[in-house]
């Protein structure tokens, strides 16, 4: 069911914001300086990279997002547990959804990011040694050798996926239309589709911003999505069955048109 009701909401000063980040920073230059030494040690072991990455964000997640005032209020959390290993798919509305994806991201799970965070000091040049997924949105040969190698990985070693289909955040916090490689993803690896649905973040933490506000971010973990009779002549239909998955579990504010 949609969840109609807004997050409480309070504002944070402008001051405090400062603070906030501030104090985010002095955790994550520290301890990504720490995972970008462990990395190199661990350089020929990409998915022990991938494990203490997942740590590594179960530590510096939270900092950020609790610092930002987001407080998660998650229903059938379990659901990402009992599903692993899984292909984990979210809404992207906000700044938060990183820091609470990287969070909820279970051990063994690899993330996928664009490959400009990697000008994000410290925390990018953490991800690039990690051996999380970097994906080329400007260049469709190198993205597509980029699912490539990760389907290799996730078959070879049973690891899950964490991603954000729409590809780019939702500037009016509205769905827009899944991008179809998590289904060759799902596909090639035989995993099932767990769709994460955000509710309201782009009002906590939009994009692009350094001004957020403080509140309970409301997250459903939907059933898994069988995809064992997926097919990729039939992909497109097959990124529209969880589209929908995610339309029928926003609000009014946050349904997206339809894609035609």
């Amino acid at each position: 069911m949609p969840l109609d009701t807004p997050p409480k909401r309070l504002p944070i000063t402008l001051p405090s914001i400062v603070m906030r980040f501030s104090l985010a920073f002095c955790v994550i230059a520290p301890a990504s300086t720490l995972y970008i030494l462990v990395c190199l040690l661990l350089l020929p072991f990409r998915t022990l990279r991938i494990r203490a990455g997942n740590l590594l964000g179960k530590l510096i997640g939270p900092s950020v997002f609790r610092l930002a005032g987001s407080h998660p209020v998650i229903k059938h959390r379990e659901r990402v547990a009992e599903s692993t290993p899984a292909l984990f798919v979210c809404n992207h509305t906000s700044t938060v959804d990183m820091w609470v994806g990287m969070w909820l991201c279970p051990f063994g799970g690899c993330g996928t990011a664009k490959k400009e965070i990697v000008k994000i000091p410290f925390f990018g040049q953490a991800y690039y040694l990690s051996g999380h997924l970097l994906v080329d949105r400007g260049n469709r040969e190198n993205a597509i050798r980029s699912m490539q190698s990760a389907g290799d990985v996730v078959r070879k070693h049973k690891l899950s996926l964490w991603m954000w289909p729409e590809g780019t955040r939702s500037r009016t916090g509205k769905l827009r239309p899944l991008k179809k490689g998590f289904v060759h993803l799902a596909i090639a690896t035989g995993l099932p589709v767990v769709p994460v649905v955000f509710h309201d973040a782009d009002l906590m933490w939009p994009g692009g911003s350094f001004r957020a506000v403080s509140g309970d971010l409301k997250i459903d973990v939907l059933e898994p999505i069988d995809t064992s009779n997926w097919k990729a002549e039939t992909a497109s239909e097959h990124a529209m069955e969880v589209w929908w998955a995610f339309q029928n579990s926003l609000s009014d504010r946050q349904k997206g048109e339809p894609p035609q």
